[in-house]
């Protein structure tokens, strides 16, 4: 099925402000082939245990950088715990150590930096699904974060025709805290991304 323009903006309007099970069900049955991608950042135990708690069995990809902080490694193997995933993890080609060497970490006005972030970012990114074919993309984006995500939606469509589905794009962090005490779910601030460094900047997945 290929959604017009017309049609995300009217299923937009009606999934804003409804339960994100119910938007959540909604894909998982148009979907042949389903991930949710996840970074273990801030909040990002919501998103999985919102799909999971559907559906157990859908697969999350987890593109693990090498440059993670100690405090995201140990949150990542709680969460992976807590909630049992499919987890599938995709590592960069070249090792870290090889890559310090070479170049260490570009800073992003460095010309080296694409390059980086197409090593421990992209490249694994890509891999992962072109070994997995979704057409349904769930994933933690909220409006706020960053200029490009603002001119998304709940519902989107990647550049290559997959389906991205952001059922908590509107909620604020506030509303994201209230949902992982009610569920009970670890929560990690300790996050740094070095292809993206500043918040406000996008790494090139969602692009």
């Amino acid at each position: 099925m290929k959604f017009t323009n017309q049609h995300l903006q009217h299923l937009n309007a009606q999934f804003r402000g409804i339960p994100t099970e119910e938007i959540i069900g909604w894909a998982l049955d148009y979907a042949r082939s389903a991930v949710v991608t996840t970074n273990f950042g801030p909040f990002s135990a919501s998103i999985l245990h919102a799909v999971t708690a559907i559906k157990n069995d859908v697969p999350v990809i987890w593109c693990d950088t090498g440059y993670n902080t100690e405090a995201t490694y140990k949150h990542t193997e709680d969460v992976m715990k807590t909630l049992d995933l499919n987890i599938k993890i995709y590592v960069p080609q070249q090792t870290r150590a090889r890559r310090d060497v070479l170049m260490g970490i570009p800073d992003i006005e460095d010309p080296r930096h694409a390059e980086f972030t197409q090593q421990v970012k992209l490249e694994p990114f890509r891999r992962a699904f072109r070994e997995h074919q979704p057409d349904v993309w769930f994933t933690n984006i909220r409006k706020g974060q960053t200029a490009y995500r603002d001119t998304l939606d709940i519902l989107s469509i990647s550049k290559d025709g997959i389906l991205k589905v952001s059922p908590f794009y509107h909620w604020n962090d506030q509303q994201l805290s209230a949902y992982l005490k009610h569920h009970h779910l670890p929560n990690e601030p300790n996050y740094y991304d070095p292809t993206k460094v500043l918040q406000n900047r996008e790494c090139g997945i969602h692009l």
